[in-house]
């Protein structure tokens, strides 16, 4: 088989590969309540993902403790962004401060930072969605800083993806609330 020819069979069977994958978005809840909070905008600087869950697949964890990708599964957007912006709009309706993702979208420029480093995100085997890391709040305005570790734990009924999508949107937007909590 000729080079070109066999590179155009690859690239058309991988195609249909991805064509046939069902899709999921990471649920997003509105906050019931509305933080009051001590600063007056917030720029959310981009999640850090481990690479396992910054992929397009879907990740669960297998009994033998082993990362597994669900067969025909992709998440809908690509997890890194999807989960910044889900975090600043969890912030922006939950508390009192102008929130956006970066790139800041206004002349003024944010009054804080939030940065966010997700260390495990996965939905494990013991029936509970774990997502853990640490996040910085750099204040500008009253020069303050905070480090805070978290570690959120949601239970699972199983590891199929409408479920883990579900338990991600859930875990994201606890720890929205936990971070709202420190800012105020």
């Amino acid at each position: 088989m000729k080079p070109t020819l066999f590179a155009f069979a690859l690239i058309a069977t991988l195609a249909a590969c991805g064509a046939n994958s069902d899709m999921y978005l990471i649920s997003s809840m509105v906050p019931q309540t509305k933080a009051r909070v001590s600063t007056r905008s917030i720029e959310v600087k981009e999640v850090t993902l481990p690479a396992y869950a910054a992929g397009s697949e879907m990740v669960y964890q297998t009994s033998e403790g082993a990362l597994k990708t669900a067969k025909g599964v992709l998440w809908a957007e690509e997890p890194r962004p999807a989960v910044t912006r889900i975090i600043a709009e969890q912030l922006d309706a939950g508390t009192t401060a102008q929130v956006a993702a970066e790139p800041w979208p206004l002349l003024d420029s944010p009054d804080t930072t939030l940065n966010l480093r997700i260390d495990r995100m996965v939905a494990r085997a013991d029936g509970q969605f774990e997502l853990s890391g640490q996040y910085a709040i750099s204040s500008f305005s009253s020069g303050s800083d905070k480090l805070r570790r978290f570690t959120i734990l949601q239970p699972i009924t199983d590891t199929t993806p409408a479920t883990i999508a579900a338990a991600t949107g859930a875990a994201l937007a606890q720890l929205s609330q936990e971070i709202a909590q420190e800012l105020r």
